[in-house]
Parts: structure tokens; C-alpha cells; sequence
């Protein structure tokens, strides 16, 4: 929820305060005035403050919270046990983004068949269906859209989104740009071409890397548009550390799910974990960190 901060005019004024994408605008007094959020302060959260050693949420935190849906991201926010939200966006035909891992229905959903087939609309009906052996107790609720979930949570924490579809790029970047944003949300993709796209297009760009992928990578060559590079956390010890080594800014590990996978990608020199269970995590003190 956005906080509105009251405004007196003459009385003879026409006052308008106009939404623009999660924004508010002032006008009727000769300029036009933004009003950001009051859980902002001084501006929206950005990556220049996470901490040395960040955790994220891989969608929400998935051995936790149902992946991908709002009550899991909120959820997720309030435990406090990450620095960044992550969760995965696609496009639908009439080209609203939501929030969806997979490129079909079956897997997390009541509904089957492709997302690409449904339009707006047809999305109020989907209803996600949380696992059983989730702890605790969630209800089926819509997947959010994109904006709804850079409504709620943009400026209040570091987010983190994976471009699933990449012809929704350009979509995405007006999402966060109308939104002040771009230093607050990464842009992640398994393809460097559209992490260069990402970067040329003023946003953070993030890619991420399997272990196979590694092997034959040459990190380096990305050192000039790649602010995060995320890497498998099975690949070689070798393949790590060079990443470490390529000059990309950031080097963070996926998907690292216990406190001995955590360590180990740690004491390799990686700044960062993406995990599915942040809060097991955030419990378990790191072992055998490096000086």
C-alpha cells in the first residue's frame, strides 16, 4: 500500500492527484510534484544497500512459502530472513506480465495448458495449489501480476526477477522505470544477449549460469554489462572461483538450500546465496568462513 501525503490549495485551485503506475503526481498548482512513498524515506531501497553476504528468496523461498504468489512473498518480506524477493515473470497474449515460473499451468495451478494462451481476464480465474508438505497453512490464490508485486514490495526491499519470456523485456523495463525502480529490481536471464539488452535498457542486469554452462563460460567477456552473475552452486570449485575472479560485480550461488552448500560457495569467494530456504539458512551460523 502506498502511504498518500495530504496537500492544502488555494481554494480557487483545481488540485489533481493523479496515480501514475504505483506513483503519485501533484498537479493543478503550476508543477507537478512527485510524492514518494513515506516507507522510501529519502528514495526507494537499491542494490548499494545490501550487505556484504546477501541471501535471496528463490521465488519467495519454495521449501517455505508457495513459490511464486503474494501470500509467500509477503510472507517472506515480514520474516526478514532475505535481502531480495525473487520471483519469475511471463507474459500473456494480450501482454500482461504475471508472476509464473513455468510456461504452462500444470505444475503449480488448478488450470492446465500454456500461460501464453490467457489473456487478463482469463488470469482472475487461475488459482495456485500449494503443496502439501509446505509448513504451515495457504489458501489457493491468483499468481499476482508483475505490478501488483512492484506495487507492493518495490522500494520496501531489493527484488529480483527472472525474464522467462524474452520479448517481454521492453514491458518489464517501463513496469520499473514508471515506477523509480531501476536500481531497485535485478533483471535476470539464463541468455547473455538478453542481459545485455537488460543492461542497455538502464536496468541491472543479472545472469545466471548451470554448471554445464560453466565449464566452457569465460566470465570475464560479461564483466562490462552483468552486475550479478548467479552460478550454479554445483559447479567445479575452479569454475567458481573464476567467476569470482571475471570482475563482474556481484557473484552469487543458486540454488543453495543447506548450511554446507551455503559454506562452501561462501568460503569460494561468492558474495551472495539464492535459496529456497532462507530461513533454514538465517538460522545456521556460517562455518569456516574465509578471513
Amino acid at each position: 500500500m502506498i502511504a498518500m501525503t495530504a496537500v492544502v490549495a488555494p481554494a480557487r485551485s483545481r488540485l489533481r492527484v493523479v496515480s501514475l503506475a504505483g506513483l503519485l503526481t501533484v498537479t493543478g498548482l503550476g508543477f507537478s510534484a512527485p510524492l514518494t512513498p513515506v516507507e522510501w524515506g529519502a528514495g526507494p531501497l537499491t542494490v548499494d544497500a545490501l550487505p556484504p553476504i546477501t541471501y535471496t528468496a528463490h521465488r519467495g523461498g519454495a521449501l517455505e512459502v508457495p513459490e511464486n504468489s503474494m501470500s509467500g512473498l509477503a510472507a517472506a518480506y515480514e520474516r526478514g530472513t532475505a535481502q531480495v524477493l525473487d520471483f519469475d515473470t511471463r507474459m500473456l497474449r494480450d501482454g500482461t506480465l504475471v508472476v509464473m515460473h513455468d510456461a504452462d499451468l500444470d505444475r503449480t495451478t488448478s488450470s492446465t495448458g500454456p500461460v501464453r494462451d490467457l489473456d487478463r481476464q482469463d488470469w482472475e480465474h487461475v488459482r495456485l495449489r500449494p503443496k502439501a508438505a509446505l509448513p504451515g497453512h495457504w489458501r489457493a490464490e491468483r499468481p499476482p501480476t508483475v505490478a501488483e508485486v512492484l506495487d507492493r514490495f518495490g522500494g520496501r526491499i531489493v527484488l529480483m526477477l527472472e525474464a522467462k519470456d524474452p520479448d517481454s523485456l521492453d514491458r518489464l523495463a517501463r513496469l520499473i522505470r514508471d515506477r523509480g525502480l531501476t536500481r531497485s529490481v535485478l533483471v535476470n536471464s539464463n541468455h547473455p544477449a538478453v542481459a545485455l539488452r537488460a543492461h542497455r535498457l538502464g536496468l541491472i542486469s543479472q545472469l545466471w549460469r548451470s554448471a554445464r554452462q560453466m565449464r566452457e563460460d569465460r566470465p570475464e567477456r560479461w564483466a562490462g554489462y552483468v552486475d550479478v552473475l548467479d552460478m550454479d552452486y554445483k559447479a567445479r570449485d575452479a569454475d567458481l572461483v573464476r567467476a569470482v575472479r571475471s570482475g563482474v560485480p556481484r557473484v552469487w550461488a543458486h540454488t543453495v538450500n543447506t548450511p554446507r552448500q551455503r559454506d562452501r560457495v561462501l568460503r569460494l569467494g561468492c558474495d551472495g546465496v539464492i535459496s529456497d530456504a532462507p530461513g533454514l539458512l538465517a538460522q545456521t551460523p556460517q562455518r569456516g568462513a574465509m578471513p
